[in-house]
């Protein structure tokens, strides 16, 4: 796999990984044609199981070569970490005030940013694509980071991001198809929403891929930067959204617990 991907630029290596994860959230929304339901116990586990994903990707591919990286260049490594970690934060919680979404399980009245008249499908969609925004950016930032030639940049670890944020996209797409069948959809308009959630992944890690190689110096911001983009929207959803339900806690919270050992060993092994 590193030998195929190594033959194409940054860019392309970014937007091949990132059609990648789109592709895995598509599986994921492919199950509304298997069933109209899922066990809510299994889908709260793996909702926890993304989030574990998420928090490892975000210090393992992320946070701590953004500040290896920082060492390199002359920066101050904590600085630049805070700074670029926060800025993600505040981003995603912008983005977040402003778009109109909603969460899954919520009567529209209780959608999130400016007020709309938009159906209820087109709120939920926007919701996970609102979350999708940092997994693309990370994978584009992190494949752009290796052309800056740095030792705490490596080809095997963008691939590692790659591999994890997609095994993690799979329950997002069907925390869309699935809800959306439920309530009455096709199953192919079902499906067709639930894909389109991950479809701004490669758009957005294009544009990482390309706003870091041209201006290299902002390297370890861009990492840390995506990294809080990441920890804001498990926190912020995937956490509360896997333990909605109390009965569930402990076997999501093994659940994440896995998710975050697998992401793990996949940096460990292939970074």
């Amino acid at each position: 796999m590193i030998d195929f991907i190594l033959q194409f630029n940054p860019v392309t290596q970014a937007l091949i990984a990132t059609l990648f994860t789109w592709g895995v959230t598509a599986a994921g929304a492919s199950l509304v044609f298997f069933t109209r339901t899922i066990n809510p116990k299994v889908l709260d586990s793996m909702l926890g199981f993304a989030a574990g994903v998420m928090i490892a990707a975000s210090f393992w591919s992320l946070l701590a070569p953004g500040i290896e990286m920082a060492e390199q260049l002359g920066h101050i490594p904590w600085l630049t970490a805070a700074v670029g970690f926060m800025g993600g934060g505040v981003f995603m919680r912008l983005t977040d005030k402003f778009l109109p979404h909603l969460h899954p399980g919520l009567s529209v009245d209780k959608s999130e940013g400016i007020k709309t008249s938009w159906q209820r499908s087109t709120l939920l969609v926007l919701a996970i694509t609102l979350h999708n925004i940092p997994e693309g950016l990370a994978v584009g930032v992190a494949f752009g980071a290796v052309a800056a030639d740095l030792p705490s940049a490596t080809i095997g670890g963008a691939i590692a991001l790659a591999i994890g944020i997609g095994i993690q996209n799979f329950p997002e797409g069907t925390a869309v198809s699935v809800p959306l069948r439920r309530e009455g959809l096709s199953k192919g308009k079902s499906f067709f929403l639930g894909q389109a959630s991950g479809i701004v992944e490669p758009v957005a890690g294009v544009i990482g891929a390309l706003f870091v190689l041209k201006m290299q110096s902002i390297l370890p911001y861009a990492l840390c930067f995506a990294a809080g983009a990441m920890i804001f929207v498990v926190v912020e959803e995937l956490i509360p959204e896997s333990q909605k339900n109390p009965e569930n806690i402990d076997t999501v919270t093994m659940a994440t617990m896995t998710g975050f050992s697998v992401m793990m060993i996949l940096d460990v092994a292939l970074g």
